[in-house]
């Protein structure tokens, strides 16, 4: 059983006709986009606001009619994977890059779905690098202000190059000692000029759905920040 594909597919369900919907990027994501694209090849009336390129691309060649994030004003649901998640629904996304644009999208929406297999599921945050967007232009002072907290940051490559995200920006990996303090960690954040977003979700969803071997699972936020 693809763990991934049933959690993509489950949250489809929540899906009505004329929906705007944003459309998640990353390896469960891609399932979700697939399973819209076959919901508007059967006659729905959907529209997607894509959380990056890559989506971007994917959305297209399925037919799946796209809007800008500057085109919309609300965003119906919005559906995406996240790296890690914790009991208190506390998540870190920017595995794939997007974190910039996920939660543009994910602020933007009435309702967020989570979607994952369960080795993301975690008893604390830290186990995964936090992903932090940051400007090209002094990067290395960016860099150093984390080092100085201990976070231990590392620029991360891809193909043996500095990656550069879809907004031209650098990612900063953060390999935090576990237990991780995360409200000391946002608000420290927030201070380092720099620092473009980080890839902290905290309580954002209102459901998470769990792949796992022997089915999915579907867990209700009952106090989700987009309640």
């Amino acid at each position: 059983m693809d763990k991934k594909k049933i959690a993509g597919e489950k949250a489809t369900e929540y899906v009505k006709d004329g929906m705007i919907l944003g459309l998640g990027t990353g390896s469960t994501a891609y399932h979700m986009v697939n399973k819209i694209g076959e919901m508007v090849k059967a006659g729905m009336d959907l529209k997607g606001v894509p959380t990056s390129k890559a989506t971007e691309e994917q959305a297209k060649a399925l037919g799946i009619p796209l809007l800008s994030i500057n085109e919309v004003d609300h965003i119906d649901i919005d559906i995406d994977g996240v790296d890690e998640i914790d009991p208190a629904f506390n998540a870190t996304k920017g595995g794939g890059g997007a974190l910039f644009r996920e939660k543009i999208v994910a602020d933007l929406a009435d309702m967020v779905i989570w979607i994952c297999d369960d080795s993301k599921l975690v008893d604390s945050l830290g186990a995964f690098p936090l992903p932090i967007e940051i400007l090209q232009y002094g990067y290395t002072q960016t860099l150093k202000k984390m080092a100085d907290y201990g976070w231990n940051p590392v620029l991360r490559e891809r193909d043996g190059k500095v990656f550069v995200t879809d907004n031209g920006n650098y990612i900063a990996d953060l390999h935090l000692e576990k237990p991780v303090d995360i409200q000391d960690v946002k608000e420290k954040l927030a201070t380092i000029v720099g620092v473009l977003e980080t890839g902290q979700f905290l309580n954002f969803c209102k459901y998470l759905i769990v792949g796992h071997d022997d089915g999915v699972e579907v867990i209700e936020n009952a106090k989700s920040i987009k309640d």
